[in-house]
Parts: structure tokens; sequence; C-alpha cells
């Protein structure tokens, strides 16, 4: 029995037996041609088939999973249609007299390869697309059988170098228990589709498809990135329990639905959820979320390569807005650069981009976009309770640029007799220092402030959240950070604007109760905890929770933070 420690992608536990996922090895081997055209004809038959074959997965993805999720196999089809993709395979066939099957594994490749060097980690993941993609067409052009994850039939935990989309959207979700990959992490598409299935996955392992063999035992635990192989009965009695546990405390919490989000002495908060895109409104309706904390708009961008237009944004604003009804929708404007790369907007290479070119710094630089944007949200506003937020604020001048930028929109669609809501809260994201420093002077401009603890947190302590090697100092403990906030808030209620946190903090069990004691009145997650974080409110009093933050404030190391906080479960 042994442990191995690899990146959280997807919560929960599980224990069971491997399936290994190994395609048939695809030899290819350089060959010369005759007959250039027919080779030509080849590829493009392959190609054919292989976005026939994506086109009916898209198709069942949509069905099963919503049609965010199915862009992923149209962005697959758009890269088979890749001019430089196909015609260059075309002249390699032409100029080499080369057979398909070699020619497009070089030029594919070559792409992969560009991809896997970029300094972008979102970049980097996407090279595992090409892959996929151009392995499926290698496999039809080499008449290969391509594996069927929807045909399992039995339970099992499946192990693989690394899953593809494809792969992950059709598995048989009946039968898979968990998923564990030697590569990927938390924006690969495994984890994102395993997130969306509920499958516990632990991904990043490095080399777990040489250490495991078909039907040997494995346990994971998906929060913790912990895998044990070959676990011992005890432990694997043990991790059954667990799952039993955890499915027994999910049917516990649905009791929770309908009741109020209030300390056991009746201080209410709001329990909001954290959304990417229209279609995660099923999950805030399911898990009883009260409003939508904070609304990504970046989804409108990935894998086009054009602007979206001002009716498309208005159409998906105006299905989340007309969802939630009384609800309140906290929508953030385009908060893209930095780990968000769009395919149509060319920032450019920055040596750091989490502190360059993006967000609102990029938006109040490219107006055509950002208006664009304020007017979709504006003429939504009209069909529920709409508010507004800017991202990546760092100074009152920034602030008041934005909400001009606002008002001159409105004043458009007022003589343009578009209707729209005139009493649209507007705030921003506290996620930079100088912004918490100066939240008494933002908040006199705002109706309220959102904390984003992932961004504040690594620019507070100066880690980049995404690099391995300084990952341990991001600290969520860290004193400065919880001062921070706790400014924040107070300058906030001091100034008469509400204070929520839509960061990962604010859906973190350790952090509920102090931030209910520095006076949050917020907490935005992911949809799936809300049911949780309502089910620890009802534990606690107002007061307890006030006395637990003074005495957190008054710590000076974060590992006495975290055992106090740790202490304070209930």
């Amino acid at each position: 029995m042994s442990t191995l420690i690899g990146k959280s992608a997807s919560s929960g536990v599980a224990v069971g037996k491997v399936l290994l996922v190994q395609q048939a090895p695809l030899v290819i081997d350089e060959k010369k041609i005759s007959d250039v055209d027919g080779e030509i004809r080849r590829f493009h038959d392959a190609v054919t088939k292989s976005k026939a074959d994506l086109a009916g997965i898209r198709d069942q993805v949509r069905t099963k999973l919503g049609p965010d999720k199915a862009e992923i196999f149209d962005a697959h089809i758009l890269v088979l249609e890749d001019p430089e993709l196909v015609g260059e395979t075309e002249r390699q066939i032409r100029d080499t007299k080369t057979n398909a099957l070699f020619a497009f594994r070089e030029v594919a490749q070559n792409f992969i390869t560009i991809f896997e060097t970029m300094d972008n980690e979102y970049m980097r993941e996407r090279a595992s697309d090409i892959k996929d993609i151009s392995d499926r067409v290698l496999r039809t052009m080499a008449d290969l059988q391509i594996v069927d994850l929807s045909l399992i039939a039995e339970d099992v935990i499946l192990v693989a170098h690394d899953l593809t989309p494809s792969e992950t959207a059709t598995m048989n979700r009946d039968k898979v228990l968990g998923i564990l990959t030697n590569i990927g992490g938390k924006t690969s598409h495994t984890a994102i589709m395993a997130r969306t299935l509920e499958v516990p996955a632990v991904l990043g392992l490095r080399n777990i498809t040489e250490l495991v063999k078909n039907g040997d035992w494995v346990a994971l635990d998906g929060e913790k990135g912990q895998v044990i192989l070959n676990p011992d009965a005890a432990t694997r009695s043990d991790f059954a329990e667990r799952k039993k546990a955890g499915e027994a405390a999910k049917a516990l919490l649905q009791k929770l639905v309908g009741l109020e989000s209030c300390t056991l002495d009746g201080h209410h908060v709001e329990l909001a959820g954290n959304i990417g895109t229209p279609q995660d409104i099923t999950s805030l309706e399911r898990h009883d979320a009260e409003g939508v904390g904070l609304y990504r708009t970046e989804f409108l961008f990935v894998d086009r390569n054009e602007m979206p237009t001002e009716d498309e944004q208005y159409a998906a604003y105006k299905v989340v807005l007309e969802a939630m009804g009384s609800k309140r929708v906290v929508i953030r404007t385009f908060d893209i650069g930095g780990d968000k790369v769009v395919p149509f907007i060319h920032i450019g290479k920055e040596e750091n981009p989490f502190l360059g070119y993006r967000a609102i710094r990029y938006c109040l630089d490219h107006t055509d976009l950002f208006r664009t944007q304020l007017r979709a949200l504006m003429r939504a506003s009209v069909h529920g309770k709409l508010a507004v937020m800017f991202p990546m604020i760092s100074s009152l001048e920034e602030l008041l640029a934005a909400k001009e930028h606002l008002a001159a929109v409105c004043e458009e669609l007022k003589k343009e007799n578009i209707p729209y809501r005139d009493n649209v809260e507007v705030g921003t994201m506290i996620e930079i220092p100088s912004a918490a420093l100066v939240s008494d002077v933002l908040a006199q401009h705002c109706d309220f402030l959102s904390i984003g603890t992932n961004d504040l947190i690594q620019y507070t302590v100066a880690v980049d959240r995404l690099n391995e090697k300084v990952q341990d100092l991001y600290d969520p403990f860290h004193p400065g950070v919880l001062r921070l906030i706790k400014i924040i808030i107070d300058n906030g209620h001091r100034n008469g604007a509400w204070v929520g946190m839509c960061g990962e903090m604010g859906g973190s069990e350790l952090h509920l109760p102090l931030l209910l004691g520095m006076g949050l009145d917020e907490f935005s997650m992911a949809p799936t905890l809300v049911l949780r974080a309502r089910a620890q409110l009802r534990e606690w009093k107002l007061s307890d929770a006030k006395a637990l933050s003074e005495k957190v404030l008054a710590q000076a190391k974060s590992k006495d933070i975290e055992a106090l906080l740790t202490e304070a479960q209930r």
C-alpha cells in the first residue's frame, strides 16, 4: 500500500478497481507514394469522418450536459477546418510524396509543440486538444478502433495518461467511480468535465499508468488530491464508508432547500453561487442558491474567432436573469487576459500576465468591446435583478472611468427608446491590495464591494498561484490577507456598501465562521457548496463568530490561525 499526491480536480472519494484506458498502439512509418491525389483524398476522408464523429459526440453532450460543454467539440471541429492544418498537410503530401499518415502526424506535432512551449497554462492545456483531434484522424486513417467508454459495464476507476474531452464526455457515468491521470490540472477539460459530472478526480500524477494494472484496487480523495495504491481491506472499507457518508450527507443537505441562511441568533447572510454559463442555472436551482454572486462572462469568448455580438450577449444574460427572477445576479464585465486567453484578442506575450494588460485595463482601452457588453447588460436588466461588477480595479480613477462608460451607454439606450432598469447596482471586485487599502473611497462610489480572494491572496503574498514551485506560499490563512479582508468589510459598511466574497475562500468551511464574524454580507461559491454552507451557518451564533474573528485577527502566524479555525469546526 502506497500513497501518491496529485492535483485536486474534482472533489469526492472513491474506491474501486482500475480500468486502464489505453488505445491500440499507433505505428506510423514514413512511406513514399505514387498516387498523390489518392493519398490526399484518403486524408480528407479521414477528416470528414472525424468531423462527423465529433458532431455526433457534440449532440450527445449537448443533450446530457448542456450547450456550453458541447462547445468543446464545436471547437475541435473548427480545428479540423483550419486551413493551415489542412493546407500544410496537403503541401507535405504533394511536395515530399509522403503517405498521409506520416505527413499529418508531422504537421499536427508541430502545432502541438508550439502550444506546449507557451508560457500560459491555459494555452499549454490546449495542446492536449490538438493531440485528441489529430489522434482521432490518424486512427481513422489507420482503421484502428477508438476506445468507447460509453460501453463500460462494471464499476471502475479510470486511469489514463490523459482523458480526451470526447472520452470524458461519453463515458458511462453510472459505472465510472473516479478518474486518475498522469497529466492535467484544474483548467484541463478532464477536470472541467469531471466536476460537471460530479466524478471524483485526481490529475497530474505523472506516472500512475505505470504503477497500476487492470483490476488493481485504488482509493482516491478528490479534495485532497490523494491516491492510495493497493489499499488494504481496512482502507477500502474506510473509503467505502466515507463515500456512503458523503452521499448520506448530500441527501440530508437537500432538507435545507427552502430554509433561511441564518445563524442560531437570527443573523441572515446571502449564500450565492459562482457560475460561468447560463447552463449552470440548473446547479444553482438544485442547490438552492440565493442569487448569483459572480457570473463570469468570459465563456462568451472561449473557442470563438470573433467578438460576440450585442444580441448574443443580451440573450445569454437574459436567460440567467429571467431564471433567477427576484434574486440578485452579479455579472462581472469581461475579465480577459492573465490566465484567460481569448483567440481573437491579441494582447501579446507578457512577462507577467497576471500583472499585465487584463480585465478593466483592456476594456477601458477598447471601448467598443466594453460598451457593447454594457449595452447588452443594461438591455437585459429589465429581465431580473442585475448588478454590474467591474474587475481588476486598482484605483478610483479606473472605477469612475468605467462608471462613465456605463452612464454613457444608458444615455444612448434612452435616446434609442430601448428600456433598461435605472436602479441597477454597481460594484467592484476588490482583488488588488491598492484597492483594498482605498476601499473606503471606492465604496463611496459603489453599491457593493466583492472580494476576489484568488487574486487578492496572490498579489498580497507575491505568489503566482499557477507556479508549482511556490504554491506552498499561496496562503489563505496569512494574517496579512485576513486583515486586508477585515479592512475591506469595515470600509464598505462605513460607507454604505454591502460586501460579498466571490473567491475560493467564500466557499471554505474553515473560513466561513471567521468571515461571518468579520461581518461579510454575502458568500458566493460553487453552487454545489451552498447547502453545506447553509448547514454550517445554522450551527453558529453571530456572537461566537465575532469572538472567533477577534481571536484570529490577533494571531501573527498562519499555522496558528489555521489551527484555531480547524478547532472551531463543529
